[in-house]
């Protein structure tokens, strides 16, 4: 056995609304050498996502909720600190679904290896993970965006939305971001290259999305639901197409939403412009996953992308960074650093 202490936030409570710092715990506790054919993990970075809100809830769904007690859910990039595993060596860096906590035991089922000669090591949480793959799927499987045409992305500048712009941009369309604070509309024209932003704060978003957007929208990727999709929706040319990757502004739900029911409306558009909207999960799409490692990390090396990382310091930070996620705190791909990066980066 050995004395390094292991702290790993659980799940304390299922959350009703928004989640609550007493929603979760900090448990304290040695951690094991492996056994034969495990590896003892270092916590790098840890990745914070939208979707972890789903898994508080003890509903059906794609994947089985977190268990009360059981560590919070999510991918993490890490170094092999000790090995007992024919696989991986001592100083490899492995990317796998180990959780928020400083170390974990893998018997490397899950696990892969990070190169980090192709790019910061960070970027397996981020572009090159699984919000690249699930906006690079999302956008060019789902939406099959035509030189020309309309593209509008929510979300604009988080991990998902901010790669989806930039690849419509790449397929040669016109490309409107929809985000929250000025600042990053600003980002998003100024650095993404989209053409135009619009915040969801407007008062009148419909019109400034009209406005945005004078020969309607194409594709719509759908990351947030509510009240952005109340106004693009309308808006749909014939044809469209709106990939449905995320409906953050229900997440923390507790029933019907407020006002009128406007799904009859939604239906009577999609049918009389014959839309096609389609939810994904990307665990679907896995086989996609060597396209989208050659094409994005070629763009990223040409320089053609860009990407932004929130960084935050320390797993005791993790619960407050993730309440901020939900309410639209983080200004790109939310990371919490658990420990050192052996390769100096971050």
């Amino acid at each position: 056995m050995t004395t390094t202490t292991n702290r790993r936030i659980t799940l304390a409570a299922r959350p009703v609304g928004a989640p609550k710092p007493t929603d979760f715990a900090t448990v304290d506790e040695p951690t094991a050498s492996p056994s034969e054919g495990e590896m003892r993990l270092r916590t790098v970075y840890l990745s914070l996502d939208p979707y972890m809100r789903g898994r508080m809830n003890d509903v059906k769904s794609y994947v089985p909720p977190v268990r009360i007690g059981q560590t919070m859910e999510g991918g993490a990039v890490s170094v092999v600190e000790e090995s007992r595993h024919p696989d991986y060596s001592a100083g490899d860096i492995v990317y796998g679904r180990t959780g928020w906590q400083r170390y974990a035991i893998s018997d490397g089922k899950g696990m892969r290896t990070v190169d980090p000669s192709l790019a910061p090591i960070s970027t397996a949480l981020g572009i090159l993970g699984m919000p690249g793959l699930t906006g690079y799927v999302g956008l060019l499987d789902l939406g099959q965006p035509k030189e020309g045409e309309t593209v509008v992305v929510s979300a604009a500048t988080g991990a998902v939305g901010s790669l989806v712009g930039q690849i419509a941009k790449l397929k040669g369309c016109r490309v409107v971001g929809v985000a929250g604070a000025q600042a990053k509309c600003r980002y998003a024209v100024d650095i993404l290259g989209l053409d135009a932003c619009v915040s969801h704060r407007e008062p009148d978003l419909a019109d400034a999305l009209k406005a945005a957007c004078p020969d309607g929208i194409d594709v719509y990727f759908e990351n947030v639901g509510g009240k952005v999709f109340d106004a693009v929706i309308g808006l749909m040319n014939v044809h469209g197409r709106i990939p449905v990757c995320g409906s953050i502004a229900h997440y923390n739900d507790t029933g019907p939403p407020p006002g009128p029911d406007r799904l009859a409306g939604a239906m009577r558009v999609i049918l009389t412009r014959r839309l096609t909207v389609r939810g994904f999960i990307i665990f679907d799409h896995r086989h996609r996953i060597p396209d989208f490692a050659r094409e994005v990390s070629g763009w990223l090396r040409e320089g053609s992308i860009v990407y932004k990382e929130d960084v935050v310091e320390g797993i005791d930070n993790a619960v407050e960074a993730f309440l901020g996620l939900l309410e639209g705190e983080n200004f790109g791909k939310l990371i919490v650093k658990i420990s050192d990066d052996p390769t100096g980066g971050g």
